[in-house]
């Protein structure tokens, strides 16, 4: 009997066993990424960049106005900037839960980019198809594609801060004009490429902190690999710890300094959103 429970076991143990690595083998060798989808309307529309000189026309920048995660007006824009105007850059992480409870690692981190006044934000998230959540799992077995949101502010923060109500920051980027250009740049360019030839999110290898991570070195390899990166919650931490954002202070208060959410919160999201949320912040 003894014998017959021990060879059941290892019999289920076997099955299972296999059954992932036929489940593995079918995700990296049979599944292709895809621009066909029924996409989530909030994600159905890529955006793409055509540069002429010092300039560059983005097609398609999201320009949503919500009334809840789910209940939107859309509005789909072209904009032209002026690449020698770019002077600021901001890294923002977004944490998901209230306040201190969050959950452990997880969090969205984006770019956003001053010309002047104007300002555009590079997102890179999951490519949801209709009703679709975003699981960490998933993320690892090729059930999202990537993609690049290029949106106004009072679109891609006023989400997160007003509607959403997550905890948000604001963090100034310590990078010269020239330096800015080159990254805001190259993330266009991948842009276009998956607009192209789309991509696989992976939760550990392909997120959204990670692609910031390669355009950053791709320009000056400044960034070490690290856990922090795989848990973008940590992520500000190491930006603080490589001097990549403000440092002259302990991290708690450099975060506190930093945190919009609230602020924005006063406010309708609006035509003076942008300036409200940099209000007494460098």
């Amino acid at each position: 009997m003894k014998r017959t429970l021990m060879l059941i076991t290892l019999l289920a143990i076997l099955t299972t066993v296999v059954a992932i690595a036929l489940l593995f083998a079918y995700v990296h060798f049979v599944e292709r990424p895809s621009n066909a989808r029924n996409w989530s309307p909030d994600q159905r529309v890529v955006p793409h960049a055509v540069f002429g000189g010092n300039s560059v026309t983005i097609h398609n920048v999201r320009n949503f106005s919500y009334r809840t995660v789910t209940d939107y007006d859309q509005r789909h824009e072209t904009r032209t900037y002026d690449l020698n105007k770019i002077d600021k850059a901001w890294f923002i992480v977004e944490r998901f839960g209230a306040e201190p409870v969050t959950a452990p690692g997880i969090a969205h981190t984006f770019l956003t980019f001053g010309f002047g006044d104007e300002y555009l934000a590079v997102s890179i998230e999951i490519r949801k198809e209709q009703g679709e959540i975003f699981s960490p799992l998933k993320g690892l077995l090729r059930q999202y594609e990537l993609m690049y949101v290029l949106a106004d502010e009072r679109d891609a923060i006023g989400l997160r801060t007003n509607i959403r109500r997550d905890p948000v920051y604001m963090y100034p980027v310590k990078a010269t004009p020239e330096q800015l250009r080159k990254l805001f740049v190259d993330m266009l360019m991948r842009a276009n490429k998956i607009a192209k030839a789309p991509e696989f999110y992976n939760t550990l290898t392909n997120n959204c902190t990670t692609s910031i991570v390669d355009h950053v070195n791709t320009i000056a390899p400044l960034i070490p690999f690290s856990y922090k990166i795989v848990l973008p919650a940590f992520s500000d931490e190491l930006a603080y710890d490589l001097d990549l954002i403000p440092a002259d202070r302990p991290l708690e208060a450099v975060r506190a300094a930093h945190r919009i959410d609230l602020e924005a919160q006063k406010h309708d999201v609006d035509g003076g959103f942008s300036q409200r949320i940099r209000q007494n912040r460098h």
